[in-house]
């Protein structure tokens, strides 16, 4: 029974709860066992809520049982990367600097989630302030990818692609600063989707790049997705960059989900897809083929300044984490040093013992390039290619609806593999970090195995706040195959 409870989707889980064929309590307590069967090994969590969770099951059963209406989400077990504020229990970052910090507000997506009678069972291991790719980079516990338990999660939302992966939720939040949902969604076999920056508030997320970050849905499937987003989107007068919806309003993404988009136009960069590994270029063709069945056209575009966009990212991204971080000093949030002799070492050395070396890293850059003398050579001429890639994009969406490309070059590698070369750990985000410097909806979804039985993940972007055709087109891709279906078998 539990066995057949877990492999349901959100969807199905909801429309048994509401009705009442199964109870809230029932998937909560399913949910729970699979995380104390699994996560001592795969390390997915960081805390947990099972009694929480269990009164709120309790509430949304009752709710149901005397007939008053329920939230689209009704009694679904749902995880959140710990880098979003909640009311209850710690906000860490991943970070012994907030290793303790407990914040006095919920974010605006933990509001959106209670609204819909989600029920909240914990919050995900996550890279040191979403800083990283594998999520190796947490102060707090190793994830494991449940494919490969030698292999990395992704990152820097592993813990929430882990979770979903092995079932030990239905669905998560994570974050997407350069890849962050689509990169682990690739590597675990799931849904991730980047919504349009500004359509989902950033109010209570803690910020690393707050021009580049935004909050998205992990799933096992499009549909979930598309339920996720209905929830979580919509304009929040909270956070200044979230879009009004008289701009951009919110649509019903689960509305003509399974309607194929007639005359889609495909782009591809094939000079830039050329630095993916075989099996990946093998999987990217396959499906470009399933896209051509279905009366997709498929064209060649040239986006000359996408090789730029590593190096851009890197740049900005670390830049606004250095302004973003300050406020961590052992004064205002988080860790504080013992015995300071003054109060240049309650910052100095709070900040020293607080961070681990990828935060310090990226600290290091982004002062350097904000630096006077050195702002008008790095910061000001990234700001400046971040331009030219989104003309780039505006120029493709004229010719095509969507552009396809891998999520990652790679599979999921093995642990410690990267960890030790920064550079080559950035170019595992090098399809995905694009997609943010423009503030573009972009989606991860499974499009086959390697030789080695890891999944790959397939990206398709589109023009923003068009997350409804982009969901559709992968919903094209999804209804013709059998991917999404399929499970990590490991052992334990």
């Amino acid at each position: 029974m539990a066995d057949e409870l877990l492999n349901l989707t959100c969807k199905q889980l909801r429309d048994k709860i509401t009705a009442g064929t199964v109870t809230s309590v029932t998937a909560v307590e399913a949910v729970f066992a699979q995380i104390e069967a699994l996560d001592d090994k795969v390390g997915a969590y960081i805390s947990t809520y099972k009694d929480r969770a269990l009164e709120a099951a309790q509430t949304i059963d009752r709710k149901i049982a005397t007939g008053k209406s329920t939230g689209p989400l009704a009694g679904v077990p749902v995880a959140i990367k710990d880098n979003m504020c909640t009311d209850f229990g710690e906000t860490t970052c991943g970070s012994k600097i907030l290793e303790n910090f407990q914040a006095p507000y919920n974010a605006h997506v933990i509001e959106k989630l209670r609204a819909a009678d989600a029920v909240l069972i914990g919050k995900t291991n996550l890279d040191e302030f979403a800083m990283g790719s594998s999520t190796e980079n947490s102060a707090l516990k190793q994830t494991l990818n449940p494919w490969d338990l030698g292999s990395v999660p992704g990152g820097s939302s592993g813990g929430s692609a882990a979770a979903v992966a092995a079932r030990m939720c239905f669905a998560a939040l994570g974050s997407d600063t350069g890849g962050s949902i689509r990169q682990p969604a690739g590597f675990c076999g799931v849904v991730g989707l980047k919504p349009t920056y500004g359509r989902v508030s950033r109010f209570g997320l803690v910020a690393y790049g707050s021009s580049l970050d935004q909050i998205g849905p992990v799933t096992g499937n499009v549909t979930d997705a598309a339920l996720m987003m209905n929830v979580i989107a919509g304009h929040d007068k909270r956070d200044s960059t979230s879009v009004s919806n008289d701009m951009a309003p919110v649509c019903n993404y689960l509305e003509k989900l399974n309607e194929d988009v007639k005359g889609l136009k495909i782009a591809i960069v094939p000079e830039f897809n050329a630095g993916a590994d075989q099996n990946v270029q093998n999987a990217l063709t396959s499906a470009l083929d399933v896209y051509k069945n279905l009366g997709a056209q498929i064209i060649e575009v040239k986006m000359p300044h996408l090789d730029y966009a590593i190096a851009a990212y890197y740049l900005i991204a670390t830049a606004e984490a250095s302004s973003n971080l300050a406020r961590y000093d052992g004064v205002h949030y988080g860790h504080r040093t013992e015995n300071p002799a003054d109060y240049v070492e309650v910052y100095s050395k709070s900040r020293a013992e607080g961070f681990g070396a990828e935060v310090k890293r990226r600290i290091t850059l982004g002062t350097y390039a904000l630096s006077s003398g050195y702002y008008d050579a790095y910061y000001l001429k990234a700001l400046k290619v971040r331009n030219l890639i989104r003309t780039d994009f505006t120029k493709t969406f004229k010719e095509a609806d969507c552009i396809i490309m891998p999520t990652s070059p790679t599979t999921a590698f093995k642990l410690g593999e990267k960890i030790e070369d920064p550079l080559q750990m950035y170019l595992a985000d090098i399809y995905t970090i694009a997609a943010n410097l423009a503030g573009l909806p972009a989606i991860s979804i499974p499009c086959g195995l390697d030789k080695a039985n890891l999944p790959i993940g397939l990206q398709i972007l589109s023009p923003a706040f068009t997350e409804k055709k982009l969901l559709r087109i992968a919903r094209m891709f999804e209804g013709k195959t059998d991917y999404h279906n399929k499970k990590p078998v490991f052992q334990l």
